[in-house]
Parts: structure tokens; sequence; C-alpha cells
């Protein structure tokens, strides 16, 4: 009987997955484009168009209510995409699942339905330094309406979340924790498994904003124990206009509807309405079914690659930029956490970052600049805004080659 042969995973082929990204084979002012701006958007891969364009052309009607035969298939794949998600998250229930627009309307809807229903005034929501708007403007206009106190715990000059303080101020009188997986702006990974644990020691549930993890970290809800997951589509690789929040059922059956109107209810009368059941009761109006359908492949996609193959390749390109980087005189890394996702923000000196990024768009390099819509964490290093390249499965060392070219032509330019 001869020996079992040994199987080893796949090489990462990231020449063979640019093929399935057709925008790639772009052409920028004559010049290949070298996208580097995926923490705002990723590019989409073959699967998830056709999805898409397999919706509008085999089953395009609406979901949910209709008996013909269009309704029948548009529902089934809109519910098989539930279940779906469910499975990436590590979760059993499909009932967890309420499909969104995005992140922000994840986090929108658990301040003004959990926050509304559960928080009273006095108490206090903890966030961090690291967020980005979305993760703070909710619980402002919930602090206005309901007199809750927002607190924020201070991040290092690394960027990283200074966990004694964290601790410190968790009191009796926080009723929630809302915390980024992954900072959109340094890319510093939060350790969110240990904030969650020690916030639920305390009986004090926990928001984690995925938006900028899901496409590079595994996620299994279940193993982190949070309350509450929320991502964005179009940051994995699917559609704009669609999100995830999944929350534990309990919180689901408990809280009150974010909006009324279409598959959210049961029956209506002039006197009374009855909701529907979870996940519906957040899902009113006609859904973005297409975004849903289209979200599935991205997930088999990311599935089929490996999070864990993915994120080795993400972190041999952060590794390899930082050093390029780190070459250029007068080039200033902001963030430099011991455990980062692949997100590279600096400033050049002499060179507002908008000046940076148009130039590096005369050479089809597409990175992004501003302050991130995350002005607290540019406050807190002293700047009003960087440019900032961020990596996604496709980019290769050619194209961080590239970025280096691009930025020396920056300081010729501005003779810096």
């Amino acid at each position: 009987m001869s020996a079992p042969v040994a199987r080893s995973a796949p090489a990462y082929d990231v020449e063979r997955i640019r093929r399935d990204f057709p925008i790639l084979a772009t052409r920028v002012r004559g010049k290949p484009l070298v996208y580097l701006d995926n923490a705002a958007t990723t590019q989409k891969p073959r699967p998830v168009l056709e999805a898409v364009s397999r919706y509008y052309t085999s089953m395009n009607a609406n979901i949910h209510r209709g008996v013909h035969y269009l309704s029948e298939l548009g529902t089934r794949a809109y519910e098989d995409a539930r279940a779906r998600v469910a499975r990436f998250l590590g979760t059993p229930d499909p009932r967890e699942i309420v499909f969104v627009r995005g992140a922000t309307e994840a986090i929108n809807l658990v301040a003004h339905s959990f926050g509304r229903a559960f928080l009273r005034e006095g108490d206090e929501i903890l966030v961090t330094r690291l967020e980005h708007h979305s993760n703070i403007v909710p619980w402002q206009i919930l602090r206005e309406e309901k007199g809750i106190v927002l607190r924020v715990v201070p991040i290092d000059d690394r960027g990283e979340l200074i966990l004694e303080d964290f601790e410190r101020m968790l009191t009796p009188r926080t009723k929630l924790v809302s915390v980024a997986h992954v900072s959109n702006a340094l890319g510093t990974i939060l350790p969110v498994a240990r904030i969650v644990r020690t916030a639920r020691e305390r009986g004090i549930p926990v928001l984690v904003d995925g938006a900028q993890a899901v496409a590079h970290l595994p996620v299994n809800v279940r193993d982190l124990g949070c309350d509450f997951y929320v991502f964005s589509g179009h940051k994995l690789y699917g559609p704009t206009g669609v999100g995830v929040l999944w929350a534990r059922a309990e919180h689901l059956e408990r809280m009150p509807p974010y909006q009324g109107g279409g598959e959210m209810i049961l029956s209506v009368s002039f006197e009374r309405t009855e909701y529907n059941r979870i996940p519906h009761k957040f899902e009113a109006g006609t859904p973005h079914i297409e975004g849903v359908v289209g979200l599935a492949p991205a997930l088999d996609y990311l599935a089929g690659l490996g999070l864990e193959a993915i994120g080795a390749h993400e972190r041999d390109l952060l590794e390899y930029a930082t050093e390029a980087l780190s070459e250029i005189p007068g080039l200033r890394l902001l963030g430099t956490a011991r455990e980062k996702s692949g997100v590279i923000s600096f400033t050049l000196d002499g060179v507002h970052p908008h000046d940076v990024g148009t130039i590096l768009d005369q050479e089809g390099v597409a990175i992004r600049t501003g302050h991130h819509c995350a002005q607290p964490v540019m406050e807190r290093f002293g700047v009003p805004a960087t440019a900032r390249a961020s990596f996604g499965l496709y980019n290769t060392r050619a194209e961080v080659d590239a970025l280096v070219a691009a930025l020396r032509k920056v300081r010729a330019v501005f003779r810096t």
C-alpha cells in the first residue's frame, strides 16, 4: 500500500486572479491602472458581474409576495443569499441577517432601534478615537435625542487602542460598546475579541463595525461573541448599495422596527399594525434585490481563494510597501500598529495630499486623499488629511513599485 500523498494548498496566483476583474485591464491616461483605493471600494470579479446581469435578464421581479414564476425565482435567490451570508459569518440562523444599504445604515438601525428603545438619559456608549464618522454621528444624534453620554477611548502614537483606558472607562453606566474591527484611516486591527470579552463580562453589548475587516480577515461572530456585526457589500467585492447587519436573534426580537412599510408588516389597519417576523421586520420597502443576489457570489469568491491566503498576500504587500515608502525622503507614515490591515496612510513634506493624489492619477495610480471620514483620527495626529494606499486581493508588488515611482515624481515636481 502506497503512502498517502500530501496535498498542499494551491499557490496564490495573483495574475490569474486579476483576470477575473475586467476593470483592472483599464488604461488611465495611457498607463496601466494601479488601483490602490480598496478601502473606499473594491473592484468586482466576473461572478458578481454575471450574477447581477443574470438577475436582470432572467428573474427580475419584486420578491416575497408575488405568486408568479419570476417572483419565486427572485425570492429564492434573495433568501439563498441570506443563508450564504449567515454561513460566511459563522451563524446557523439566517434570521439574524438583516439586509441594509451598507454598514452606515446598519449602525443607524441599531442606534435608532436598540438605542431609542433601551437607552436612557445618562447611559454611556463607548467608542474609540479610531472610528470613522458613521460610527460617531448616529450616536451623537441619539445623544441629542435621549441625553446619553458618548465616551471616546484614546489611541497611542502607533494608532493602537489603549486597552487600559478602555477597561477603565467601562462603568456601570456603560450600556453599549461600538468599535471598528479595522481602522479605515490607519489600518489598525483592533483587539475586538478581547474588547468583546471584557465588555460582555460586565453585561455590556458590543457592536463591531466590520466594514474594513470582512474582506481581509476570517470573521466568525459566534466565536467573537459580539452582539452586532455590520459590513458593506461593496468593500468585499460585491455590489454597492447593499450591506449586512448581523445581530443576535434575541436582540432583533426585542428591537422595534427601524422603518415602516412593505415586507416589514403582516397586517395593517388604521387602528394598528402587526409587524413581520425577523429579519423581515427590519427590511421595509422593496430591497436592493440585485445587490443581495450579487453579494452571494462575492462571498463565494472570497471563500474560494481563502481569507487566510488573501490575508497573507496582503500582509506581504503591506510589509513590502512600508519598507519601500519609508525610503522616500519627507514621507511620514501615520499608523504603525503592530497588527495592521493593508492600509498605508502617509503625508509628504511640503505637498498637500490632494496634490499627491492628483499627480499620482496622472501616472495611473489611484489612491484616496482627504480625512477619510475620520477627522478625529486626523486631529489626533495633527494633520488635516493624508494620502492613503489600500490593498486588495488582486494587487501586486509591481503596483507598489509603480506607487513608489509616482511618489518620486511628486517630489520632483515640488522639488521637496
